[in-house]
């Protein structure tokens, strides 16, 4: 799926975003715009609301007020429509080491919302020629 986007629009835009845990409050009413082709970065001491804006951006984790748009796309009422547009790259995890090569292209199937069969699986591993590596675990 291809969606053509206007360069003189934003690619993300974000409004009054908050989300809080309890008392805390992790992220308290970000507003930030990013244009098509904009390189940008979120800096900030560990506790600031970095993790949670990105992912709240990337539709894994829902705001408690204000708005996210991604290409167009309300990234909270359509959170997968927009994650199909956005590369995601988590934070490190133990969880990828005790992954086998199968299981990282169904977890990613899965985050972009495409077909992660065993037989579209099988297909991919064949691709790029690593079908024996099927059960390989990352460490």
């Amino acid at each position: 799926m291809t969606e053509i986007f206007a360069q003189s629009e934003p690619i993300i835009e974000i409004t009054g975003l908050v989300k809080r845990y309890g008392e805390l409050t992790a992220v308290d009413g970000i507003d930030l715009t990013v244009a098509a082709g904009e390189i940008f970065g979120i800096l900030g001491p560990n506790g600031a609301g970095k993790t949670t804006t990105l992912e709240m951006i990337e539709g894994l984790r829902k705001p408690d007020a204000g708005s996210v748009v991604v290409a167009g796309i309300d990234a909270v009422a359509e959170s997968e429509r927009a994650r199909r547009l956005i590369g995601v790259q988590l934070q490190t995890t133990a969880l990828f080491d005790y992954l086998n090569a199968a299981e990282l292209i169904e977890l990613y199937a899965g985050l972009y919302g495409v077909d992660g069969s065993p037989e579209r699986i099988d297909q991919l591993l064949a691709m790029v020629g690593l079908e024996e590596k099927r059960k390989a675990k990352v460490d």
